[in-house]
């Protein structure tokens, strides 16, 4: 559904640009040659370097070393298939809505990119010894934050402008979904230990609200993917506030109640990290419990504040049916 980023009124029209104000070229090769073309092509080309420097020396390891690479891999792959979506002017028979599928992509890339560029430099890079390893691993740490800036500009370049009609997910509040549950996404992996909150009813909870959030945010990103918007049983608006307003709710809950079971000593929690038996003698690639509680805390706190300001966005979006 085509919203507008206004306090008041819209008018149901449509428009179709590449984000810096010059009409996209559909089904030519032409299309790279404009501003968002070549910046696709520096997309391309850097999470193409990254994960081939990273697979011709083997440089990787554990489940960081595997998520950097799938995050290369998988936005190299993507990036692909717009670039060949646009070249043969096949937006209208693309299965997802191509007002909302690019700039949803360039988000997640960019997070993607951001995460493999903090992750494998700190839990891989520093712990080579000095050769062609580690040379290709700080070479495709490099390119993977080309990667990521290139992307974030997408993203700056093609994000909606007040008063502009366009897709929900080019909206902030719809950016924020992306951020949202890609946050969540990285909750669950540091989760993954369900010692970390087996048999305690409090934090079980924790994991729910994490759970029953993100699935949430991901139909409400879906739904504007795929232009179904209408087949809810109450209007798309009043989901998307709802959907926001539970979620500061839900996690502000999660807020209280995961720190307080996981450090605080009466809980049966573990206040300092070096009383936790299992950070002792942990491996440098893996991350040990406590480690995992800390970071859960945190992003909790981040995810929370990302659906404060969602909500407070939200009221920002008039709908209209185009």
């Amino acid at each position: 559904m085509p919203v507008t980023v206004t306090r008041t009124t819209v008018t149901t029209t449509s428009v179709s640009n590449s984000g810096l104000g010059s009409p996209t070229i559909l089904g030519s090769p032409r299309a790279l040659t404009q501003p968002l073309g070549l910046l696709r092509l520096l997309q391309l080309l850097s999470t193409c370097v990254a994960f081939s420097l990273v697979a011709s020396v083997n440089a990787w390891v554990g489940f960081t070393g595997n998520w950097c690479m799938f995050a290369w891999c998988f936005c190299f792959a993507v990036t692909l298939v717009i670039i060949l979506v646009e070249l043969g002017g096949l937006q209208a028979r693309f299965p997802m809505s191509w007002r909302n599928f690019p700039i949803t992509f360039a988000c997640y890339a960019a997070l993607f990119c951001l995460s493999a560029s903090v992750i494998y430099p700190t839990t891989y890079v520093q712990f080579l010894s000095h050769g062609r390893t580690r040379d290709h691993a700080i070479a495709a740490t490099a390119f993977s934050c080309i990667a990521c800036v290139a992307y974030a500009t997408e993203v700056a370049w093609t994000r909606a402008r007040p008063g502009e009609i366009t897709g929900y997910m080019a909206t902030v509040p719809g950016l924020l979904k992306v951020v949202e549950t890609f946050v969540a996404c990285i909750i669950f992996a540091f989760i993954s230990d369900i010692s970390l909150y087996k048999h305690k009813p409090a934090l079980e909870w924790c994991v729910s609200v994490y759970a029953i959030c993100f699935i949430l945010a991901a139909v409400a990103i879906l739904l504007n993917l795929f232009d179904c918007t209408n087949v809810l049983p109450i209007p798309f608006p009043s989901f998307l506030s709802g959907l926001a307003l539970l979620s500061v709710l839900f996690y502000a809950s999660a807020m209280v109640l995961w720190p307080l079971y996981q450090f605080d000593e009466k809980y049966g929690g573990y206040p300092e990290r070096r009383r936790d038996s299992g950070c002792r003698n942990s491996n440098v690639h893996n991350v040990c419990s406590w480690d995992r509680r800390l970071a859960v805390a945190i992003l909790t706190a981040i995810n929370l504040l990302a659906y404060v300001a969602d909500l407070v966005y939200s009221a920002r979006l008039v709908f209209v049916r185009v």
